[in-house]
């Protein structure tokens, strides 16, 4: 969603019409994001303030991801979560057990934290050598927003790479496949009926590409088109908009007012 559909609090150019056309033409839509800091209630809600009628299913990000993979691999499992509430939450709600003590814990969770502090890295590397897998929500450097980028999980992953000398063992978020795991079972599609969208060439169009999915990648975000060149995944197609995606000819009414000019 960031740097696809939206940038901060504000829809990208032509977002919500081409997502409100490509639903009158009868596409099944879910929305995915690696970003866990917020509720999917949250986001869920952010959709609809922009005129895009949303149900709570169609919002999938990386916490619930997580929640439901470890749920079905280790039920009541005991975690060290170096993360943020909304993650936590999900994780608890899932029947997982979170611990304040990294000692002696089944998993050492790690994910975008903005309170991350030396502490942490000392409670991870207990975890670690206690014998704990290490698993990360998502594998982004930076997130997209209005100005620039911020630093995200992929910071928080690396110091504690660097400190432990030991490598993640799995991350759930884009591009793994969990996460298009759970997106293609809501929709009830096969991967080939569905297109990704998305704005980040590795975790985006590298999830879709590796699945057999067709990928657009749109240049509203953090990739700029001189990345192409030197990137092993390459794109289906490439949008400069989200209007890109609809057919030259659209029924009346339905197409964005910057593609009917």
């Amino acid at each position: 969603m960031d740097g696809t559909v939206y940038l901060g609090a504000k829809p990208l150019p032509t977002a919500v019409e081409t997502i409100t056309a490509l639903r009158q033409l009868g596409a099944k839509t879910v929305f995915l994001s690696n970003k866990p800091i917020e509720p999917v209630s949250n986001y869920v809600e952010k959709l609809r303030s922009f005129g895009l009628p949303t149900l709570p299913g169609e919002v999938i990000n990386s916490a619930v991801v997580m929640a439901r993979y470890l749920a079905r691999q280790s039920p009541g499992a005991r975690l060290y979560v170096i993360g943020e509430p909304p993650l936590i939450e999900e994780l608890e709600r899932a029947g997982l057990r979170v611990s304040q003590d990294p000692r002696g814990v089944d998993y050492l969770i790690v994910s975008w934290d903005r309170q991350f502090n030396y502490q942490k890295i000392q409670d991870a590397l207990i975890a670690l050598k206690s014998g704990a897998r290490f698993l990360a929500t998502h594998p982004d450097r930076t997130c997209p927003v209005e100005g620039g980028e911020i630093p995200d999980a992929g910071a928080m992953i690396g110091a504690i790479e660097g400190v432990s000398g030991k490598k993640v063992d799995l991350v759930v978020g884009k591009p793994s496949p969990l996460t298009l795991e759970v997106a293609l079972n809501y929709l009830g599609l096969p991967p080939e009926q569905c297109l990704m969208v998305g704005d980040r060439l590795e975790t985006d169009i590298r999830m879709a590409r590796e699945a057999g999915l067709d990928a657009a990648l749109v240049l509203t975000g953090v990739t700029q088109a001189t990345s192409l060149a030197n990137s092993p995944w390459s794109p289906t197609y490439v949008l400069t908009q989200l209007a890109d995606l609809l057919p030259a000819e659209m029924p009346s009414g339905t197409l964005p007012q910057e593609r009917r000019k």
